[in-house]
Order: structure tokens, then C-alpha cells, then sequence
């Protein structure tokens, strides 16, 4: 997954702290991320290329959390469980 550099993050860290504290469902959160596709679509043409991007993006940002969460959450369960036999 693309980090950015921190001096990029912040035209975006001001306004996603504006979002509440707890987003509440998984529509909600997955509501906040097509509006976020749509903010990202709104200033492109809708060409392949820009349409591929923005699946990609939202694809690479799932694969980000199976690694960091998913997978970790895995290993943590097959410690105090087990594994199958």
C-alpha cells in the first residue's frame, strides 16, 4: 500500500477528523468510502485508467487491512486455540 509523505497528509488530516469519533455500521463506513471514491472520480474523466485506479485503490486498501488486522487477529486465535488437526 502507498504511504505519503507526512508534509501530504496533512490537506487530508484536517477534514477526516471532522468525521465522528465512531462511525457506526459497516454501511456507514462503507457509505464514507464510496464518498471518498466519488470526491477522487469528480475531478477525473471517467476513462479506464481513472475508474481502474479507484478500484484498486479501494481493493489495496482491504488487502492492507488482512494484513495488518485479519491476519494478526488469525494468528492470535490459532495461539489460544490450536491449530486444526
Amino acid at each position: 500500500m502507498p504511504y505519503i509523505k507526512p508534509k501530504d497528509r496533512s490537506k487530508y488530516d484536517a477534514a477526516l477528523d471532522l468525521l465522528p469519533v465512531t462511525i457506526e455500521t459497516k454501511g456507514d463506513l462503507e457509505y464514507c468510502l464510496m464518498w471518498v471514491v466519488r470526491r477522487f472520480l469528480s475531478t477525473r474523466l471517467r476513462t479506464y485508467t481513472n475508474l481502474h485506479d479507484a478500484a484498486y485503490a479501494a481493493d489495496h486498501v482491504g488487502h492492507e487491512i488482512r494484513r495488518r488486522f485479519l491476519d494478526v487477529r488469525e494468528e492470535e486465535a490459532l495461539a489460544e486455540n490450536g491449530d486444526v488437526l
